[in-house]
């Protein structure tokens, strides 16, 4: 599949935006059945990440949608195998972003979703189901949050901003001494939600020192079409980079020239 290419694509379709909107609020519906109930159990994946019932439900329930729905597209996600389609698009798709959180009963997890086509990312939605919250966007057709238009902030210095991201694992102690230098506030309002924050502008830069691409694959149309700009942390466009930072777009220089190779 391409890079995103917003100059040369055309506009998404509109009921493709919708039909995935749908998918990512009925999987975020198949996890509030699971959240904050003590039958929930948690296993360990290879990586020692933690996988629950509902983040398979979820995903399942996605993937059977889609088989009836769109048969010759590809489906990409989390839990299971990869489907290799014949249409040239994609599904991308994370059940639970944020099963930490989850597990915990902590409402900011999301459901991702992400529609992929020649042009790159189309379609990109994050839901937020403990919070009844969808941001969306479609290629050409504007970023939404519970149907309102949303945009990022104008925060112009690093030092007013607010800077979101997963968790400080990842970070090396040279990266969190150069935001901390700088004058941002660093929080934890990470995962999905911390781009949906990003896209709605109630925090200024969010960074993903480690992700995969079913955590990113809805962001560069998202920030985009929300006015703000997404990019790994080398400065690459997409969301296959292995690392994520989002921004307003004006802080987006200077978070790459403060952090550069140090986040990991």
């Amino acid at each position: 599949m391409a890079a995103l290419d917003p100059a040369g694509a055309p506009p998404a379709d509109p009921a493709l935006i919708d039909e995935a909107v749908e998918l990512a609020q009925m999987a975020g519906a198949a996890t509030l059945r699971w959240f904050r109930t003590a039958a929930l159990a948690v296993d360990r994946k290879s990586d020692g990440t933690p996988v629950t019932q509902a983040d398979r439900e979820a995903e399942r329930l996605v993937r059977t949608e889609l088989a009836a729905r769109h048969p010759d597209d590809g489906v990409l996600g989390e839990e299971e195998s990869e489907t290799l389609g014949r249409s040239g698009r994609r599904w991308i798709l994370d059940p639970i972003d944020g099963t930490k959180a989850f597990t915990r009963g902590v409402p900011l997890y999301s459901n991702l979703l992400a529609v992929e086509d020649d042009h790159g990312i189309a379609v990109g939605v994050i839901h937020i189901p403990a919070l009844s919250e969808t941001v969306w966007a479609g290629r050409g057709r504007g970023c939404w949050c519970n149907g309102v238009a949303a945009r990022v902030s104008s925060t112009a210095r690093l030092a007013d901003a607010y800077v979101s991201t997963s968790g400080f694992g990842p970070w090396s102690d040279d990266a969190l001494l150069a935001i901390g230098h700088s004058g941002a506030a660093l929080r934890t309002w990470g995962d999905g939600y911390g781009y949906a924050l990003v896209a709605t502008g109630r925090v200024d830069a969010m960074v993903d020192p480690e992700a995969a691409l079913y955590d990113l694959a809805p962001m560069p149309v998202i920030l985009g079409e929300a006015g703000g700009r997404f990019t790994s942390l080398e400065g690459t466009d997409g969301p296959g980079g292995g690392s994520g930072l989002a921004s307003n777009g004006t802080l987006h220089e200077q978070l790459l020239t403060t952090l550069g190779d140090r986040p990991g």
